[in-house]
């Protein structure tokens, strides 16, 4: 047995026998998305159902679906806190059943992607660590796989760690690794990672897809969100050359895109030939695809979102999606209704690092409407909301109906550009309005 296999079965334990390390009034920090260890979590949970918490602080990015059958339920929301930094539909969930009894059962905290390592290391003391990892290698080392965002982070600062190894966990390259000296204990568990599909585009997002698509060049390294219109995009850049991947995200479409040859990161300028992730959401055979793929490599989310790294691929190109924007260019990107919906997540990283980039270009794509075309997504002012992109970051706006510039552009200009991408029957209105506010 190698001394690396003799740690490994000295810090071997089961997931009952590892929450014990997690004491009461401590705060808990979790991986993120495929990356969180559900077993551990179910032990969390139980521990909390046999009252060995008064209070819990998780912290944790993405939440996997299985929150809501493992660690946040309603038996131990009262002990146990989630504080997500980005809003998934698990997490709304979770907040709407607290809702409906008139409650907050989620505390989400408001993060800028980049800064999410510092935030989790610096202003919140990281007591304990949990987070899924691929088998040990003969050289001593997991790997985060899927998530190395704000792990990497924490798991150097962290007082105690805790590893889940899943077997279906991808092992991945560039600073993903972890090595079992760094760590306290080790469980054991397989089971499928969390797949995230998109939901199939409308005419809309083909719309907004092909519009985007046309201002991509040849050998632009891109960065695309979340949803059906960043997906909607990515199928219209089939007939492109030499991209490049530079993103906050991986995700299925990146990987077919790679597989065509049309991403080889060949015209890259920062990491050329390399295909740059902190996340990956997706399925099993985009998993498969990155799993010992030196050419896929994952980095924590403090380098990949960092504005002056994403500044140094010429001709970056950021797409990502808005709810909503005001006649003076204010983006929201996170609330709906006054609640919140997802989060800032990397949006103004990447939109700060596009246009600090040589050529560089950013897009903030959204539907005209809402609500089978009753509700204006372009609207007088912003109210009851976030403002994820403030007016003076904001380059493109695209809808269904066209790109409007905003950098450069006087208030009028810019209501002016707004108007003509708005839904044709709203459009009066929006003058209305305008003219109301000295803005036309």
């Amino acid at each position: 047995m190698s001394t690396f296999e003799a740690q490994y079965q000295a810090k071997l334990t089961t997931p009952v026998k590892a929450a014990e390390a997690i004491k009461d009034h401590m705060n808990l920090i979790m991986g993120s998305g495929a990356g969180q260890p559900l077993a551990l979590m179910k032990a969390v949970g139980d521990r909390a159902r046999d009252g060995a918490y008064a209070r819990l602080n998780v912290y944790y990015l993405h939440g996997h679906d299985e929150h809501l059958n493992t660690i946040f339920t309603p038996d131990t929301i009262p002990f146990i806190k989630p504080h997500p930094l980005f809003m998934s539909r698990a997490d709304r969930e979770l907040a709407r059943r607290g809702h409906e009894k008139g409650e907050e059962w989620v505390h989400f905290v408001p993060c800028m992607f980049h800064q999410a390592g510092r935030l989790l290391t610096e202003h919140v003391r990281p007591d304990v660590h949990i987070v899924t990892v691929s088998p040990m290698d003969k050289s001593g080392h997991f790997s985060l796989g899927t998530n190395p965002d704000v792990s990497v982070s924490v798991i150097r600062k962290a007082k105690h760690v805790i590893v889940e190894v899943n077997p279906q966990m991808p092992r991945t390259f560039g600073e993903c690794l972890v090595h079992v000296n760094d760590v306290d204990q080790v469980v054991e568990y397989d089971h499928p990672l969390m797949e995230y599909e998109v939901e199939s585009g409308s005419e809309v997002d083909e719309a907004i897809g092909k519009l985007i698509a046309e201002q991509i060049q040849d050998g632009a390294t891109i960065q695309m969100g979340i949803g059906a219109v960043p997906d909607a995009v990515m199928r219209f850049l089939g007939d492109k050359n030499d991209l490049g991947l530079h993103s906050e995200l991986f995700s299925p479409a990146m990987a077919k895109l790679i597989q065509q040859g049309v991403i080889n990161g060949r015209k890259k300028t920062f990491l050329p030939y390399k295909h740059v992730y902190t996340l990956a959401l997706g399925n099993r055979e985009m998993f498969d695809f990155m799993d010992d793929n030196p050419s896929v490599v994952g980095y924590p989310a403090s380098f990949t979102n960092s504005p002056k790294n994403i500044r140094l691929n010429k001709g970056m190109i950021s797409v990502n999606a808005a709810i909503e924007m005001d006649l003076g260019g204010q983006i929201n990107s996170e609330m709906v209704g006054g609640l919140q919906f997802s989060g800032t997540g990397g949006q103004l990283d990447f939109v700060r690092g596009a246009y600090a980039s040589e050529g560089g270009k950013s897009f903030l794509a959204l539907h005209s409407t809402a609500k089978n075309d009753t509700v204006s997504r372009i609207v007088p002012r912003l109210e009851n909301c976030a403002v994820t992109g403030p007016r003076m970051e904001v380059m493109n706006v695209v809808t269904e109906y066209g790109v409007a510039e905003m950098k450069g552009k006087c208030m009028q200009q810019r209501a002016a550009a707004l108007i003509e991408i708005a839904h044709p029957k709203f459009r009066e209105g929006l003058r209305v309005a305008a003219r109301k506010s000295n803005l036309l």
